[in-house]
This record gives structure tokens, C-alpha cells and sequence, in this order.
């Protein structure tokens, strides 16, 4: 492990490939698997983490956005790449780095088509996007009829895959309607085999899905938040190891006689002599406001700390009266210790929410490389 001189973010690289065996372990071997590599690699270093998983025999990338798949055909990426949300001022330069779009709409695809006929492509590979319940983006399957016209009046394109996103695999409470929406995407998937010249192979299942429906894994499954080390369920967290841990440092220790106040609009008053630390980490880092006035702790030599007051944009306060510390000494803000999601429940929100909304000027340091 790097010793924090500075506030950085540590990637494990040893972490990510234990969480990659262990979700491997739960699929078929002839099964492939797509690692989702979207918003900086969950918050931590795309490049870093896909070339890692290209090495170990990872099948299959995804990425939100045209530019991501960019980036990692420029850091030597060579496997394919799903480029999940494409937008059609970006299909040319998505050919140019031979990514694959998921084609959610007619518009879309007929879009696609004539940009990809510009280019003189043949048979290009795309994955059709249907619609199975989370109403986000994708065809119905009563656009099917329409789709197939489209397709088999063509060779420019060819449609290699077929995929639908789960919206619930995680909450037991509504298992009736991942079923529900499997038992459509099933349907569609028959649709498509009768009456598509080719046979599309399907990919459905997400990091909980893999978990919790393995009967649904078709011929490929995706996996993003358990590669990072989160499985959404406390068993499941047992096996995995997180990925990114936030470091920082100790910059100075104050001592608050009783009565005074610390931080912007003194939103902590101390009862007692207090002692605090502030660390250079804030709001603009992806550790907000919502974090401060006692509701969350970082750990301190082993021992949990509150965050006191009001986070401010470059440091947040801590209480460290109880706690035997020195200036220079490393904090762990959230990762191996003090997992991201115990930090992100005393704000409400996820552990996805946080580790992808960590500012990019925090450096990162790779271990385990």
C-alpha cells in the first residue's frame, strides 16, 4: 500500500482482479464478460483498470460515451468496445476507432446506417437496445417489424447483439418484476432469432443480476460496481475487495476551547475542549457538503473520526480528540477499512454516486501493478 503524503487515490490492482475471479466463478466458463469501464473507470483510472482486465482475459469493454471508448483505444486497448449512449455527431470518429454503438432507437439506427454507408463500412458491428421496463433508452418490442426491414434491406451494418438493462436485480422485493422484464427480454430475444438473418448472441445481467439470476446470463454478462468491489449485498461485499481507497493526510491539529466554533457559518460549536484535524479534501474533491456536520467519520490510525461542521471546498475538520495522531499522519477517507458504501449511506445516497464523483485533480497511484 502507498503511504499518503498527499490526498490520493490508490488503485489495487490486485483487488480488482480478486473481485474479477470471483464474479468469473459465478458464470458458465463458455459465458463472456464485459467490464463496464465507464466515468473513469468507476472513479478511479480507465486505462489503468482496462488494461489490467484486457491482460487477465476480460471478453468485452463498455463505456458511457464515444470519447471514453476513445481513450482507451489510444492506451492500447484492443478487445471490443461498447459504446453505451453513442450520439450522432459522434458516429463517424466511433467507426474511425472500430468501437460498437448500442443502437436504442429507429432514428438512431437509421442514422447510424447512412453515417456508416458514408464511411464505406460493411456489416459494422452494432447491438440492438430494447426496452424491458427501466424506461430509460431503448426500442419496444412492437418496433421489432420496423427494425427488421431496416436490417435486412442493408449489408452496411450487422447486428451482432442484442441487450436490455435490469433496473431491480439488487432489491429482493422486486424480484416479480426482474422476472417480468427477463421473461420480455426472453421474448424478444425469440422474436429476434425467428426472424433476423443472423443470431445475435444476448447479453443482459449486471454485477447484482450475475449474482442473483445466473439462469439469465444468455452468452454474455456486464459487470460494473462489483469489479470495483461492491456487490450491493453484505455477503457478497465479504468476497469482494474495494478497488480505490481515498487517502489523505493530517495538515494540521487545532485545539477548540469550549464555546468556539469551526468552519464556514460555525455550524459546529464545541461543548468541551476539542481537538480537530483538517485535511485537505473537500467538496470539489467528491466529498460533500451533505458528508459534514457529524453524520460521517474517516478513519484515523484505525479509529473513526467525525467529519465536524461544514465541509468546505479544499478541507473538511475532524474531531480527533480521542485519537492518538500527529500532523502528517494518513487518513483513509473511504475504501479498504471503511468501505464506500458504509460512507455513502450516512448521506443517503450510493456507493456509485460517490466513487464516480471524485474530482480528477486528486492524483491517482496504482499498487499491485
Amino acid at each position: 500500500m502507498a503511504k499518503a503524503e498527499e490526498t490520493i487515490l490508490e488503485i489495487d490492482l490486485k483487488a480488482l482482479i480478486n473481485n474479477y475471479q470471483y464474479l468469473r466463478s459465478r458464470i458458465k466458463p463458455e459465458t463472456k464478460f464485459m467490464a463496464v469501464v465507464k466515468a473513469y473507470g468507476y472513479g478511479s483510472d480507465a486505462q489503468e483498470i482496462a488494461l489490467c482486465l484486457q491482460h487477465i482475459g476480460v471478453d468485452y469493454f463498455a463505456v458511457a460515451y464515444v470519447s471514453e471508448g476513445i481513450s482507451l483505444r489510444n492506451a492500447g486497448i484492443t478487445k471490443p468496445i461498447l459504446v453505451l449512449h453513442p450520439q450522432k455527431v459522434h458516429f463517424k470518429v466511433l467507426i474511425e476507432h472500430t468501437l460498437e454503438p448500442s443502437i436504442y432507437s429507429n432514428s438512431i439506427l437509421s442514422d447510424f446506417i447512412l453515417t456508416a454507408q458514408e464511411m464505406d463500412a460493411k456489416d459494422y458491428p452494432i447491438h440492438l437496445k430494447f426496452n424491458t421496463g427501466l424506461n430509460r433508452l431503448g426500442f419496444s418490442a412492437e418496433e421489432l417489424p420496423e427494425i427488421t426491414k431496416l436490417i435486412h434491406n442493408q449489408d452496411i451494418v450487422k447486428v451482432i447483439a442484442i441487450l436490455s438493462h435490469l433496473a431491480a436485480t439488487e432489491d429482493v422485493n422486486e424480484t416479480e418484476f426482474t422476472k417480468l422484464q427477463l421473461k420480455r427480454f426472453d421474448f424478444i430475444c425469440q422474436q429476434v432469432d425467428a426472424t433476423f438473418k443472423s443470431k445475435p448472441f444476448k447479453h443482459v445481467l449486471n454485477t447484482s443480476g450475475i449474482l442473483n439470476y445466473p439462469q439469465a446470463q444468455f452468452q454474455m454478462v456486464r459487470s460494473g460496481i462489483g469489479l470495483y468491489g461492491y456487490g450491493n449485498h453484505p455477503d457478497v461485499d465479504m468476497e469482494l475487495s474495494p478497488v480505490a481507497t481515498l487517502k489523505t493526510i493530517i495538515a494540521q491539529k487545532h485545539s477548540i476551547p469550549s464555546g468556539e466554533s469551526v468552519g464556514y457559518n460555525r455550524k459546529y460549536k464545541s461543548n468541551s475542549e476539542t481537538i480537530t484535524a483538517t485535511l485537505p479534501v473537500g467538496h470539489a474533491d467528491g466529498i460533500g457538503r451533505q458528508y459534514g456536520q457529524g453524520k460521517t467519520c474517516v478513519l484515523v490510525n484505525g479509529q473513526l473520526a467525525p467529519i465536524i461542521g461544514n465541509v468546505c471546498m479544499d478541507m473538511i475538520m475532524i474531531d480527533v480528540s480521542e485519537i492518538e495522531c500527529s500532523e502528517g499522519d494518513e487518513v483513509i477517507i473511504f475504501g479498504k477499512g471503511l468501505p464506500a458504501n458504509d460512507f455513502s449511506q450516512t448521506a443517503q445516497t450510493i456507493s456509485y454516486e460517490l466513487i464516480t464523483g471524485l474530482s480528477q485533480r486528486i492524483k491517482r497511484v496504482v499498487i499491485n501493478n
